[in-house]
């Protein structure tokens, strides 16, 4: 290829990406780096973002990507309404959704983020923390309404639990990977927002609250402190009796190996139809900087390796 070749499709691409990041007006709309855009998150992965969001624009001083907090399925309203073309959501598109995007000539692209968990949480007082997977699903069925179902010398009563929001992707997750039903049981309610969850657990003895585990999972963020201050975090036993030894509260390491059964992947969702602000955040958060950020929040990278230490007790 000759030197003149080489030069015009330099120019060329040069041409056709800032023809892309222009609006109608020939003005510059955003770049990977620059500009202003707003996306939709999952309310569940409120402190994650919220995390990795400053770094991203103390190192990018152009860029503002503004965040609004909304449950699963308000996100997905949102991006199939073209209101916004970034959400962070805890599923990947259907193949409903997928061809939606593609007869408008969209090819979204859907990236990891990291492995999130779903934390069982329970009153300080309560001393049931050792619970199977079994219970929990007997729990939502409704077949488990007491706390004596459980432990027989319980005088907690019957059983008050809590989600964060009736269109949660909590909601989504008991009933798709948990009950694979609909029909929950009718102690079941929700609240509106995961810190509403810890506060009814912390007022209320006999509740059992679910929330996204990076609200008690950073043990350097004050609020997360202050969380597992007014609650207990449940332990989860794969077997049929529930022990000490065989139940994993939802850490890292036991969501890095498998021992923790309630985790679920993130999602970074784009439907921009060139490379901008959402391309650029994007490979930030799933980059090197943004896993290891994500790392400290006390939820498992999708590409940053965690290392488990094994302590023994000789």
């Amino acid at each position: 290829m000759s030197r003149f070749q080489i030069l015009f499709m330099a120019v060329a691409s040069f041409v056709l990406i800032s023809c892309n990041n222009q609006g109608n007006d020939g003005k510059v709309l955003d770049t990977p780096t620059s500009g202003e855009i707003v996306i939709a998150v999952d309310e569940t992965f409120q402190p994650i973002l919220e995390a990795v969001s400053p770094v991203f624009h103390a190192i990018y001083k152009k860029a503002k990507v503004n965040i609004t907090y909304m449950p699963e399925v308000d996100a997905f309203k949102q991006m199939l309404t073209d209101s916004v073309r970034m959400i962070v959501v805890p599923r990947p598109l259907s193949e409903k959704e997928l061809s939606y995007f593609k007869g408008k000539t969209l090819n979204p692209k859907q990236v990891k983020l990291a492995l999130d968990g779903i934390a069982i949480l329970v009153h300080p007082s309560n001393r049931d923390t050792l619970l199977t997977v079994q219970q929990m699903k007997d729990i939502f069925l409704g077949n488990i309404t007491d706390w004596n179902q459980i432990n027989p010398a319980s005088k907690l009563g019957n059983m008050k639990v809590i989600f964060d929001n009736p269109n949660s992707s909590i909601v989504r997750y008991v009933v798709d990977s948990i009950t694979h039903t609909g029909d929950l049981g009718s102690q079941l309610s929700s609240m509106k927002y995961n810190k509403d969850v810890v506060d009814f657990v912390a007022e209320t003895p006999n509740a059992l609250g679910l929330i996204g585990v990076s609200w008690v999972s950073d043990r350097n963020d004050p609020s997360c402190l202050s969380f597992l201050n007014k609650v207990n975090v449940v332990a989860i036993s794969k077997e049929e009796i529930a022990i000490p030894e065989n139940s994993y509260q939802p850490y890292q390491a036991y969501i890095a190996t498998g021992k923790y059964p309630f985790t679920r992947y993130i999602y970074m969702i784009n439907t921009e139809p060139r490379v901008g602000l959402e391309t650029g955040f994007s490979a930030f958060a799933a980059g090197d900087k943004g896993q290891r950020i994500i790392l400290k929040t006390g939820i498992l990278p999708y590409t940053q390796p965690v290392r488990i230490i094994q302590v023994n007790k000789n």
